[in-house]
C-alpha cells in the first residue's frame, strides 16, 4: 500500500478530517529540479473554521476515551511509519532536499515519537496535595482541547510530530499547518498514517497554505494551545497574538548557536564535528553551528583544515546523486544566504572556502578574518555558512558566546572541566559539550531562551504534559461543608 498515491491532494482526506479547499491548489515543488511532484489543495479562512469547529466537537469524545484507547492509535502510528519509511524518506528527500541519511533520521525519529507519546497516555497526570480543611486536595492535568500545530520547512515530519503526536496521545484534536514548501512530508504524510492507524474522525485536520490559515489557526476561538516552530518574527507576531486572545503559545524560535573550540581540543575531531553541526541539511536548522568561536592558538589550523573539509563536500541533487548537501529550499532563501556572505566579506572577511553557487545548490562556506560585528556572524543565516572568530580567554569566550539575542543552543569541545564552568555562564537552552550544537531526541526537553523561544516546550513526559493539558484543582469531602452564613 502507498501512503501518497496519486499526488493530488485536495478535499478530504477523511471526513472531517482534511478540508483544504477554499484556498484553491498549488504545486508540489521539488527544490533540487525545480520539477512538479503533485498538487496540494490550499486552506482559506473559512476550511479553518470548519476545522476548528469539528475539532472541538470531536475532542470531546476522544479525551473522554480510555488511555489504552489512544495508546493504540499512537502505536500503530508508529509502526505504520516503519512500515512505509522508504517511501516517507523518498519524499523528504525530494520535497524538503534532504540527503537520504537526513530523511532515515526523521522517519525514525518520527516512529519513535509515536512510541514514546504512546506511553505518555498512562503516564500519572496529578499530585495529592496537602491541605488546611478536612478534604482531599487534588491536581490532576486535562486536555487542553483544540492545539494548533505551525510547523517550518526544514525538518518537516519530526517539527511536526513532536506537537502533533503528544497532543493526540493527551486527549486533544489537532488542527495543522505544515509550511506550504513541505506540505506532503510535513502534513500530508501524518494525515495518512493517522488514517491508517484509526485515528477517530476530526481529530487531525490538515491546513496548508501560508498566511492566511496561519493566521486563522492562532485566532480561531476554539483554539486553547499554539505550538509554532519558526522565525522569531513569526513567532513574536503569533506571540503577541496569543497574548491579546488569553492563549498559550508554545514558541521555539531561531538560533545563532555558538561553537567554542577550547584549547588543546583535537583539531580534526572538532572540525568533523563543526562541519556537520553547520552544514548538515544545508545550515537550515535552528540549531546549526553559526558562530565558531575558536581558541588563537588553534585558530589558522582550524580554518584551514575546516576549509578544506568544506571544499571535499559533494553538494547536489540528493535524490540521484550521493552527496553531503542539498539544495536551499527557494530562491529567496538562497538569495538571504548569498547576501549575508557578500556582504561579509564586503565588510573585511576572507572567503576561506565556498560562497558560491550553481542554481539552489550552495557551496559550503568558511569565513574566516570575521569580527562579531559582520553580517554573517551576528545575524542567523539559516545556510551553511561557518564564520569564525578568535578568543583568548575564557571569559572572552564566555562574552562573545552570549553576545547574541538568541539562546538555543551551545556546543564547546574540549577539556570538560573548562566547558563545564563556561556551560554555566552562557544563558541557552541546550548545551553539549564534546559535540556540535545539532541535537534532539523524543525524550529530552527541547528549546531555547531569549529570542530564541519561551522555554522548553517539547518532549519527554513532563515538557509534553505542561504543554499540552491543563491543570485542575480538585477537592472532596466526605460531607457537605458548613460555612457562618
Amino acid at each position: 500500500m502507498s501512503l501518497l498515491d496519486p499526488g493530488v491532494w485536495t478535499g478530504k482526506i477523511f471526513d472531517g478530517g482534511w478540508v483544504a479547499a477554499d484556498g484553491g491548489t498549488y504545486a508540489v515543488t521539488e527544490p533540487a529540479t525545480g520539477g512538479t511532484l503533485g498538487t496540494i489543495g490550499q486552506a482559506g479562512a473559512a476550511d479553518v473554521a470548519r476545522a476548528a469547529r469539528s475539532a472541538a466537537a470531536a475532542q470531546r469524545d476522544w479525551a473522554a476515551r480510555t488511555y489504552e484507547e489512544r495508546a493504540a492509535v499512537l502505536r500503530r502510528a508508529g509502526r505504520l511509519f516503519e512500515d512505509h519509511a522508504a517511501e516517507v524518506e523518498e519524499w523528504l528527500v525530494r520535497e524538503a532536499g534532504s540527503i537520504p541519511p537526513k530523511a532515515q533520521l526523521e522517519a525514525h525519529f518520527a516512529a519513535n515519537l509515536c512510541y514514546e507519546s504512546a506511553a505518555l497516555a498512562s503516564h500519572p497526570q496529578g499530585i495529592v496535595l496537602p491541605s488546611a480543611q478536612p478534604r482531599w486536595s487534588l491536581s490532576r492535568r486535562r486536555p487542553a482541547g483544540v492545539v494548533s500545530v505551525i510547523a517550518p520547512f526544514n525538518f518537516p515530519l519530526i517539527l511536526s510530530m513532536r506537537s502533533v503526536a503528544p497532543a493526540l496521545a493527551l486527549g486533544n484534536a489537532v488542527l495543522l499547518k505544515p509550511d506550504p514548501r513541505t506540505a506532503v512530508c510535513g502534513g500530508v504524510v501524518l494525515a495518512r498514517i493517522f488514517q491508517e492507524a484509526g485515528l477517530p474522525e476530526g481529530l487531525l485536520h490538515l491546513l496548508p497554505g501560508g498566511r492566511e490559515p496561519g493566521e486563522a489557526v492562532v485566532s480561531a476561538p476554539e483554539v486553547r494551545v499554539v505550538s509554532f516552530t519558526g522565525s522569531t518574527a513569526a513567532g513574536r507576531a503569533i506571540g503577541e497574538v496569543c497574548g491579546r486572545l488569553l492563549k498559550r503559545a508554545h514558541l521555539e524560535l531561531g538560533g545563532n548557536n555558538a561553537l567554542i573550540v577550547l584549547p588543546g581540543a583535537n583539531v580534526p575531531d572538532a572540525v568533523s564535528a563543526a562541519a556537520w553541526g553547520a552544514f548538515l541539511h544545508q545550515g537550515q536548522i535552528c540549531m546549526t553551528s553559526g558562530r565558531h568561536l575558536v581558541h588563537e592558538s588553534l585558530h589558522e589550523e582550524y580554518v584551514a583544515a575546516l576549509a578544506d573539509k568544506a571544499d571535499k563536500l559533494a553538494v547536489g541533487d540528493p535524490h540521484t546523486a550521493p552527496v553531503a548537501l542539498g539544495p536551499i529550499i527557494d530562491q529567496g532563501q538562497l538569495a538571504h544566504v548569498d547576501g549575508l556572505v557578500r556582504d561579509t566579506v564586503a565588510a573585511g572577511a576572507r572567503l576561506a572556502a565556498g560562497g558560491t553557487h550553481e542554481g539552489l545548490f550552495y557551496r559550503p562556506t568558511v569565513l574566516a578574518e570575521v569580527t562579531p560585528d559582520m553580517p554573517a556572524y551576528a545575524q542567523e543565516v539559516f545556510g551553511p555558512v561557518a564564520p569564525v572568530v578568535p578568543f583568548s580567554t575564557a571569559e572572552e569566550a564566555i562574552a562573545l558566546a552570549s553576545d547574541s539575542e538568541y539562546g538555543l543552543s551551545l556546543g564547546i569541545l574540549g577539556d570538560v572541566g573548562q566547558a563545564m564552568k563556561i556551560a554555566d555562564a552562557v544563558q541557552t537552552g541546550l548545551v553539549h559539550i564534546n559535540d556540535q550544537t545539532v541535537n534532539d531526541e523524543p525524550v529530552v526537553p527541547f528549546g531555547g531562551v531569549a529570542a530564541s523561544g519561551n522555554g522548553s516546550r517539547f518532549g519527554g513526559p513532563h515538557a509534553n504534559i505542561e504543554a499540552f493539558t491543563e491543570a485542575q484543582w480538585v477537592t472532596v469531602r466526605g460531607e457537605i461543608a458548613t460555612y457562618p452564613f
